[in-house]
Parts: C-alpha cells; structure tokens; sequence
C-alpha cells in the first residue's frame, strides 16, 4: 500500500495527540523510506517530509511544534489547537 500525504498527516497528527512516541514516529518515518511505497505523484514531498520526521530524535534537529506545523502545511494540510477544560 502506497504512503500517501494523507498517511504522513496521520502519524504526526498521531504523534501529537500523544498517541505515539517520538521514537515511534522516528522509527515509523526510517522504514518507511527504506522500505515504503511512496504515492508517485507525491513522491519529492513525500520523502522530504518523512526524511525529516527520520532526524527528529537528533538533538540537533528535534522536533517542535513549528516544524510539525511547517511539515503539514507542506504536505497540505493545517494545524488547530483546541484547549479544553478537564
């Protein structure tokens, strides 16, 4: 199954709803460009984005929220924050 923008929008949305790790995210992003297929169409973003998300355990690199904000609108989606009492 192809990797597509909507997929890469999915585990960082994923990831910031704390439903996975960076590690996790980290480790997704690595085998997916070592071993996914990605959407021919979308294939140059597609991997900038992911090569990205592969870096983001690197203290150097990291990942903040204004890079996740940034990776989404390049893959053509935004970002809302809702705050909700608990």
């Amino acid at each position: 199954m192809a990797i597509t923008k909507q997929t890469v929008a999915d585990k960082i949305a994923a990831y910031l709803h704390h439903e996975i790790t960076l590690a996790q995210l980290v480790d997704w992003a690595e085998l997916a460009l070592m071993e996914g297929e990605l959407a021919e169409a979308d294939a140059s973003t597609l991997s900038a984005v992911i090569a990205r998300l592969g870096v983001a355990d690197v203290r150097t690199f990291g990942l903040a929220w204004e890079d996740c904000e940034s990776l989404l609108s390049q893959l053509g989606f935004s970002s809302r924050i809702d705050v909700v009492a608990v």
